[in-house]
């Protein structure tokens, strides 16, 4: 959240090439999928590859427009993840033990979606922070090591 306060607001549109999505697209994308994927695990939907499937996600995205002001991307993100970690907490462990499809057909326990979901995450904010880096600004997690010292 804080690498999403941090691009200046008239820099949310910033896209290093046409091809990749925008910092405010980023945003949007970690907060939908975040919030679908845990939704999904949450709802214990165990089979991923059923037609329809990525359309079925939509009902966990956020009711927020394309054009949202980092502050209230950040609120829901915010929001969210105290919601998804409560639920997800709440969750005994013979259900993370618990089988499930993957989209791609793969077999995992639940426990190792919860962990690719966690790594979907990372990668979508690694790239936030090189489009920071790239309009000359220091990630958060780079300010906070760089204080300690």
């Amino acid at each position: 959240m804080q690498a999403l306060l941090d691009m200046p607001a008239d820099s949310l549109s910033y896209q290093p090439t046409p091809d990749l999505m925008t910092y405010r697209d980023l945003a949007l994308h970690i907060l939908n999928a975040g919030s679908a994927l845990a939704g999904l695990l949450i709802d214990g939907v165990d089979d991923w590859t059923v037609p329809g499937f990525r359309d079925g996600m939509k009902k966990y995205y956020a009711d927020i427009p394309d054009t949202a002001h980092a502050e209230d991307i950040a609120e829901l993100l915010t929001q969210s993840i105290e919601q998804d970690c409560g639920r997800l907490a709440g969750k005994p462990a013979e259900f993370w033990e618990g089988m499930m499809r993957r989209f791609d057909g793969q077999e995992v326990t639940r426990l190792e979606m919860l962990q690719f979901c966690k790594e979907h995450e990372l990668t979508h904010r690694s790239q936030m922070f090189m489009y920071l880096r790239l309009r000359g600004l220091v990630p958060p997690t780079t300010r906070r090591r760089l204080v300690k010292r």
